[in-house]
């Protein structure tokens, strides 16, 4: 006589298997759902916390051995889902909830800052994440030219609809003006044009928000951080001395305003030759130094690849350009590395504001 499964028995045999970045077990943190048993069949839904999940296979692997353990079950059928967790921060300027908003800064211009928030916003919007990404970058707003796009759909009443691209959401000052107008912005120009990209715009819902700051400490960052509370923020530097300087700059900016930093990320690495060596143009493990000095998490490496210049100069970011190049590979892991950190941070309670109750 078969023996009989029970409901109980599976969740036993579940409760083993760790969730690898939050280090509980999937039954703990609700991540099964919608258990069933049919006879010998076991069927349910693994919800990961975010779709961009680094480590989705070996979960995956793990609950169906941990199943298939249990004394009757002849077959699983596992379906992965995802539901990224809210931050739990206050967005009082936008109207329908934006669950994480992540800044990705720099202490300087030129170290492709753009590139990699354009890319990591490409990467969380394939995963099957609702994504945004707003071009804070007031002074220079180079992603509306990465995506390919020159113009913004029509407005909806007083409201701005955001651009869609590669399955994401974009608001630009690019697509505000006129191709080669300059844009000569005193602070509270600045600031209300960055409230505005928040609260004038037509988002929906989304899971990430992902911000590209212009370079440097000045009044956008501050602006921002006064506007939309943020979930963290990436700093992206180069190997060489003069950009860990200014990365630090902007690592520290964040901590006096008391955002988290999620991580640094280590662009323009180094460059594959032909022949097979590799040449280290701007020097070698600054980023992953500077990550050890401040204590924080290293992120990732960019290689050097000229189709990174060439997809992002005819609105084809590698991501999708070239998706099995090194440097594609290297952008998609550290967007999954951000999107775990950020459902860890939001999972674990610390972004929770403390509420002090006087009777």
């Amino acid at each position: 006589m078969t023996e009989k499964i029970t409901q109980e028995a599976v969740l036993a045999a579940l409760s083993k298997v760790q969730e690898p970045e939050l280090h509980q077990d999937l039954v703990t943190l609700n991540m099964i759902r919608n258990l069933e048993i049919d006879k010998d069949k076991v069927s349910f839904t693994v919800m990961l916390t975010t779709p961009a999940c680094p480590l989705r296979g070996q979960i995956e692997k793990e609950t169906r051995e941990a199943v298939m353990s249990v004394p009757g079950v002849k077959s699983v059928d596992m379906k992965m889902d995802s539901d990224v967790p809210n931050d739990g921060r206050m967005r009082g300027l936008v109207t329908t909830p934006i669950r994480n908003a992540i800044a990705v800064g720099s202490g300087k211009g030129g170290v492709g800052k753009s590139t990699v928030a354009v890319n990591i916003a490409v990467a969380l919007a394939q995963s099957g994440a609702r994504v945004g990404l707003m071009d804070a970058d007031i002074y220079g707003p180079n992603v509306p030219t990465m995506l390919g796009v020159d113009r913004l759909p029509p407005p909806n009443g007083k409201k701005l609809i955001p651009a869609q691209a590669y399955g994401l959401k974009m608001i630009s000052m690019g697509l505000l003006v006129k191709p080669g107008q300059p844009l000569i912005w005193r602070g509270p120009m600045l600031n209300s044009a960055i409230r505005q990209f928040l609260g004038d715009v037509e988002w929906g819902e989304l899971d990430y928000l992902i911000v590209d700051l212009p370079p440097g400490t000045g009044d956008a960052s501050l602006s921002l951080a006064q506007a939309l509370p943020l979930s963290g923020a990436v700093i992206v530097t180069l190997p060489q001395a003069v950009s860990l300087e200014d990365a630090s700059r902007g690592l520290n900016m964040f901590k006096t305003l008391e955002v988290p930093i999620l991580g640094i990320v280590e662009n323009m690495s180094y460059l594959d030759l032909p022949d097979g060596t590799r040449m280290d143009i701007f020097g070698t493990g600054g980023g992953e130094r500077l990550a050890e000095e401040t204590d924080t998490p290293f992120l990732g490496k960019i290689p050097i690849d000229p189709t990174i210049r060439e997809g992002g100069d005819t609105g084809k970011p590698i991501i999708t350009y070239k998706p099995d190049s090194p440097a594609a590979i290297a952008l998609r892991d550290i967007a999954q590395k951000v999107a775990a950190r950020v459902s860890v941070a939001a999972l674990s309670g610390g972004s929770q504001p403390e509420i002090n109750i006087v009777e």
